[in-house]
């Protein structure tokens, strides 16, 4: 770190947000005007890759330095354990640390917000105490128990869709505004401070506020266009070229909204004299299929739309250009730590793992990603490539396959046990070529140069750069514990909950989930 690195990092996670309806990427509406204005004075990162393609893993990454298979946090075991967090770290540096979110995956039941000295989730359908006491327990109890599985899957979904049927209110509006002036409050009050906000506006489903409805899509009622990707998914739901059109335009409509109030909170920052002395990291946990490869949200694949996400970051050492480098979001974790001189590597409870700085492993250092080839007991499993590959995983979704099952059984629908919404993916991505390990279908491999939209699966072909690709995965794979190969049971079963205490099922059902 420099004597002119900054004090503080502002941490902004825009969730399911696509870099392609940016304005710094291209985007030809006027979306996002602040990040624009951000972007001449950033570097703007065009190939940067989300470790997974949903909101759990990406975080718990992003935490922990470790890919998803290390960590181990997915549906199937939806808690960060064993693990010292980044806000751990600080914290135990001496930094004040906060996390504020509206994503109900971001809470203390999780333990994604372990470390951090203040933190509120601004999720507001579930009752604050679903992240905590009995009802926590509750949920750890049903998911570690595979005859319990199929209660925690309702209560997702039963919450799910709550969370589809209020976020058209007024309270929706509401949660990006009151977690930035939050922000603003806790930065106020710290002098050295790592914040950390995740802001779910452009996560389905898409009510946009009036203003910004009226500007990017006028006329659109919000609730007549489908706003459940698994009704779609599921063939139980067409979609016709109109009405993707309209859903897209209130997309547009709520990225803008966070647009508008990240410029807010850049403003603030200027006005209190803070700007020049933070580190702001701005990019997304991943993106959105509107109807590309017939796919609705961001389940059960790994296209570019979901992986190749927007990072913006602002520091003196990093000059305002574009880079076409290939970057990856796990390296964030190394990049603050290098960012505020922390070396890390502390367990911060006996017997957990904690990832010390590598600052070949951070955007600020000169040596990033020249880490070569590295022996095969090397921890880090990335660094087994030539520094050019990505990696992502995406164990098999629980959740959004249960309630996928649910919209096709309503609608007469049996889904094909051997498809894509039964399987686990990894992939290897370079900016050339990627490759797709898939369990129960045959793999998929692109020539991401010729064929950017993904249209023209080459695996066995015989491409080079694409065997190339293949076999840094499986490199990876096999530094992680094999592939995934053994298609898992696709049996969802649905028990009692007669193993949960009489205190948990009391809580069920003060909630409504249990009668």
């Amino acid at each position: 770190m420099s004597a002119e690195s900054p004090d503080n990092v502002l941490f902004v996670v825009m969730d399911t947000v696509r870099k392609d309806r940016l304005t710094p990427y291209g985007y030809d509406r006027p979306t996002t005007p602040t990040l624009d204005a951000f972007a001449e004075e950033a570097t703007v990162f065009e190939q940067a890759v989300a470790p997974a393609p949903w909101t759990l893993p990406v975080h718990a990454s992003l935490f922990t330095g470790m890919y998803p298979s290390q960590h181990g946090a997915d549906q199937e075991n939806p808690y960060l354990e064993g693990a010292t967090t980044l806000a751990e770290t600080l914290s135990d540096a001496g930094y004040d640390t906060a996390c504020y979110s509206s994503n109900a995956w971001i809470t203390p039941y999780t333990h994604l917000t372990d470390g951090f000295d203040d933190q509120d989730n601004f999720f507001e359908v579930m009752p604050g105490d679903f992240l905590s006491g009995p009802l926590a327990r509750a949920w750890k109890t049903m998911n570690d128990n595979d005859a319990l599985r199929a209660i925690a899957d309702k209560l997702v979904s039963l919450g799910n869709t709550a969370h589809e049927y209020f976020a058209g209110g007024e309270g929706a509006d509401s949660k990006t505004p009151a977690l930035v002036d939050r922000t603003m409050e806790f930065l106020d009050d710290s002098d050295r401070a790592f914040a950390f906000i995740n802001l779910m506006d452009a996560h389905l489903p898409y009510h946009p506020p009036e203003e910004f409805a009226r500007e990017f899509a006028p006329g659109v009622d919000s609730t007549e266009v489908c706003q459940n990707s698994k009704e779609y998914n599921s063939g139980a739901r067409d979609i016709g070229d109109e009405e993707w059109e309209d859903i897209r335009s209130l997309y547009d409509a709520e990225i803008a909204h966070i647009d508008d109030q990240l410029g807010r909170l850049f403003d603030w920052l200027r006005s209190e004299g803070k700007w020049d002395e933070t580190m702001v990291v701005v990019c997304a946990d991943h993106g959105e299929l509107h109807g590309e490869h017939d796919l609705y949200g961001h389940e059960f694949c790994l296209y570019d739309p979901l992986v190749n996400v927007p990072l913006l970051v602002k520091h003196p050492e990093l000059e305002a250009e574009r880079r076409a480098d290939q970057v990856e979001l796990v390296d964030l974790y190394h990049t603050v730590l290098d960012a505020l001189d922390v070396e890390g590597g502390t367990p911060a409870a006996a017997g957990e793992t904690a990832v010390p700085l590598d600052r070949t492993r951070s955007l600020l250092s000169e040596s990033y990603r020249e880490f070569g080839r590295v022996d095969d007991d090397a921890r880090d499993p990335g660094q087994r490539g030539d520094g050019v590959d990505a990696f992502i995983e995406y164990s098999r979704p629980v959740v959004e396959l249960k309630q996928l099952e649910e919209k096709a059984a309503d609608a007469g629908i049996t889904l094909p046990e051997d498809s894509r919404f039964y399987s686990r993916m990894r992939a290897a991505r370079r900016t050339d070529a990627k490759y797709v390990r898939i369990d129960r279908i045959d793999d998929e491999a692109y020539r991401l140069d010729s064929d950017p939209g993904e249209t023209d699966n080459v695996a066995g072909e015989g491409d080079p750069e694409v065997e190339a690709t293949e076999a840094a995965l499986a490199d990876f794979e096999s530094a992680v514990g094999g592939a995934w190969t053994d298609a898992l049971d696709d049996d969802v079963t649905d028990d009692t909950v007669e193993e949960m205490d009489d205190e948990a099922q009391e809580r069920l059902r003060d909630l409504g989930y249990l009668e």
